[in-house]
């Protein structure tokens, strides 16, 4: 699943492609992917209005259109979006195609169809997409240690499923949590009831510069993008730990240690994480 630096990408990527430009039509090959409203009123309200930019909130999208309506994306597991001229041929699990004024199209594809489209109104609060669930940006001033502190420090569960609950932190997950920890030097099964002032201000400087490095990593060009038919994440080669599982250490050596943690995959060195 594309994390908070690869939504960020996406977003770079796409939104000056289409900002300015006018949905012509909207063709929905698999109306499930528009979770609210109904897909012909989907349809029809976006039809003839024109995109003023888009946002990224943790990992969902918001394109804003210039009458104020905002559509929501959240990608989920393998959704895509692409701007493309109009006679490339569809990707396979191409559910939703956006006629673009400049003869282009947006389309959204999505092998798993886990992916999902939420239309609000202008001024209408979002009780569809959960978006207003979410917890800190990273990037956000009152991003600190005292925050996470108080919204962690009494939990019982290990700090690698703490930083992935997006209502405390928007947009890390499970590849980012564990280059995060390696980082900030945290064993991922420790406790979050058993880090100290020093570890949770660690944490708070730690996640929004990995983030930015990673965003920085995954930097591409339209033309880049639109070849790789958007799943050509660069981040790899700059991963010290996640995936690395049986793999030296990049800092002392020891062999890294793979374990699962509230169900998900996690990587860590025994010696620089004790």
């Amino acid at each position: 699943m594309p994390e908070l630096p690869e939504i960020e990408v996406i977003k770079r990527v796409i939104e000056p492609q289409i900002k300015g430009l006018a949905v012509q039509r909207i063709t929905a090959g698999r109306p499930e992917v528009i979770a609210h409203p109904a897909a012909d009123e989907f349809c029809g309200r976006i039809t003839g209005q024109r995109f003023a930019g888009i946002e990224r909130r943790g990992k969902f999208l918001i394109l804003w259109m210039e009458s104020g309506d905002r559509i929501i994306l959240h990608l989920r597991m393998t959704g895509c979006l692409l701007v493309t001229p109009a006679d490339d041929p569809e990707e396979k699990h191409t559910h939703l195609v956006f006629k673009l004024s400049d003869g282009r199209e947006l389309r959204f594809s999505d092998t798993r169809r886990f992916g999902r489209f939420w239309l609000l109104r202008r001024g209408e609060e979002d009780s569809y997409s959960g978006i207003e669930k979410l917890g800190a940006e990273p990037f956000d001033p009152a991003f600190t240690g005292e925050y996470l502190s108080a919204r962690l420090g009494k939990r019982k569960k290990a700090i690698k499923e703490c930083l992935l609950d997006q209502s405390v932190i928007a947009g890390i997950g499970n590849i980012y949590s564990d280059e995060i920890l390696f980082a900030a030097r945290i064993h991922p099964l420790r406790s979050a009831s058993t880090l100290t002032t020093e570890e949770w201000n660690r944490l708070a400087s730690v996640i929004p510069e990995r983030m930015a490095f990673f965003i920085e990593k995954n930097r591409t060009t339209p033309e880049e993008y639109l070849e790789a038919k958007g799943q050509d994440y660069r981040n790899t080669p700059f991963l010290q730990v996640y995936g690395h599982g049986g793999e030296p250490c990049p800092v002392c050596g020891e062999t890294l240690c793979r374990s699962v943690i509230g169900g998900r995959s996690s990587v860590y060195c025994p010696v620089c994480q004790k």
